[in-house]
């Protein structure tokens, strides 16, 4: 008789104290604990009223209490949850009455997701769309997860998977027919058809989703500049806070300063860095190293200067790169080119043109639009090697039927990795580890 897995509690709502708190319950003594806190079992998917009661204390609070029997549940299991006052003593006093029922225990970070993938209830783009959700900060952000989380990718990759059994079937067919040659040619051109225009549509979505990915992690943009240039001026005007410190004194900013920043829906991350030139100071030293390194690995360097002779210097990865004229409250400043702005961060003059072409990088670096598929990177390694499957088969078609099916079998195997189906047993744990517990 197989052994049942351990049934896990945890907090599901915000941090303590707070109006109400929502503790859930899941696995094979999630009716136990039910029956023994509220002194019976509730209708399947009923709120009810009830004085949660610890055998041992007495009364805990009065909740509303729900249960959810398998496999109508978010993971698949027996689900109870409690939805009590929030303060930390009744959590606590919860708490211990639950771990007083045997084969209950806390649960781990990302226990319930992967509780929910392991039944059934998610695939692994829809949990890790979850989790993106989660963690959103920005609007766009939100969106993007939420599509994820509703299947957008991992139904297309079902679909896709799908085709290619199909004419994976068509060569095999054609396998067992092999000693009637014409019916094998005429089974294998239409599967390589149909290889040719998936590949294609998954090269397609490839294409078009670009630079997707990055929206999780968001555009990174270094300022960067001579000393006293005003670049934390600027930092702290477009934060709306004092995030960095101002001085006159050049040097002043030592290491890199990060401010995280939603630009119309778009998470932005600007840093500021310390001021580059030649200097015998040591620590002054480090700071330049770093800004020089935070600049090279940027989407976007900023480059403040306040003459036309603070030339900016080369970095080696070409990042694309502005130049911003400050302090024309105090000098003109002649109107520059593309790329070139002309602002004033201590009175904010010319800043927000400065903003709204940012958001206009944004919006072109992200792209992708409400149609993104494609949101990590470990989704654009298994497409790409799918599409490289697939290119092969045709390359190989005529090396004979078995080295197609082969092929084919690899970009099936492939999606399967992608929707966690297979194989997949190494990446899981960094995937749900990521996640708060209670999800």
């Amino acid at each position: 008789m197989p052994l049942q897995p351990p049934t896990i509690y945890a907090l599901a709502s915000g941090r303590p104290p707070s109006a109400i708190a929502i503790v859930r319950v899941s696995g094979p003594q999630a009716s136990a604990a039910l029956g023994t806190l509220c002194g019976r079992l509730p209708g399947p998917r009923v709120a009810t009223l009830a004085t949660l009661t610890s055998p041992d204390t007495g009364p805990v609070d009065q909740a509303v209490a729900l249960w959810f029997p398998a496999p109508h549940s978010a993971t698949g299991e027996d689900v109870a949850e409690f939805q009590l006052h929030g303060g930390r003593a009744v959590i606590a006093a919860l708490f211990a009455a639950l771990d007083k029922i045997e084969g209950l225990r806390p649960a781990e970070p990302g226990e319930f997701t992967r509780r929910a993938f392991e039944n059934g209830k998610l695939d692994l783009t829809e949990a890790e769309g979850l989790d993106d959700l989660i963690h959103a900060d920005t609007d766009r952000q939100r969106r993007q997860a939420l599509r994820q989380l509703q299947g957008l990718l991992g139904h297309r990759a079902q679909d896709w998977r799908r085709q290619i059994i199909e004419a994976m079937a068509l060569v095999e067919a054609g396998i067992d027919f092999s000693d009637e040659g014409d019916v094998s040619a005429e089974l294998m051109a239409p599967a390589l058809r149909r290889v040719d225009a998936l590949k294609n549509k998954i090269q397609e979505t490839l294409a078009a989703s670009a630079q997707s990915e990055r929206l999780r992690e968001g555009l990174q943009v270094a300022i960067a500049g001579p000393p006293n240039a005003g670049k934390s001026t600027l930092l702290n005007r477009l934060a709306r806070r004092e995030a960095a410190i101002v001085s006159p004194h050049a040097g002043t900013t030592r290491d890199v300063i990060e401010v995280h920043l939603d630009l119309d829906g778009y998470p932005v991350t600007l840093i500021d860095t310390a001021g580059l030139r030649e200097t015998s100071d040591p620590v002054e030293q480090e700071g330049v190293r770093r800004a020089r390194a935070r600049a090279e690995a940027a989407d976007l360097v900023l480059w403040m200067c306040e003459t036309d002779d603070d030339v900016p210097p080369s970095f080696s990865d070409g990042a694309p790169r502005w130049v911003v004229r400050n302090k024309i409250d105090l000098a003109a400043v002649p109107a520059g080119g593309e790329g070139t702005f002309a602002i004033s961060a201590a009175t904010g003059q010319g800043v927000d043109p400065l903003v709204g072409a940012l958001v206009e990088f944004a919006q072109t670096y992200f792209g992708g639009g409400e149609a993104v598929l494609v949101t990590r990177a470990r989704h654009r390694t298994l497409l790409t090697e799918t599409v490289e499957a697939l290119g092969r088969a045709g390359q190989r078609a005529g090396e004979g039927d078995e080295i197609v099916a082969e092929e084919l079998r690899i970009a099936i195997h492939t999606l399967g990795r992608l929707l966690g189906r297979v194989d997949v047993e190494e990446i899981l744990d960094s995937i749900f580890r990521e996640f708060c517990i209670g999800k």
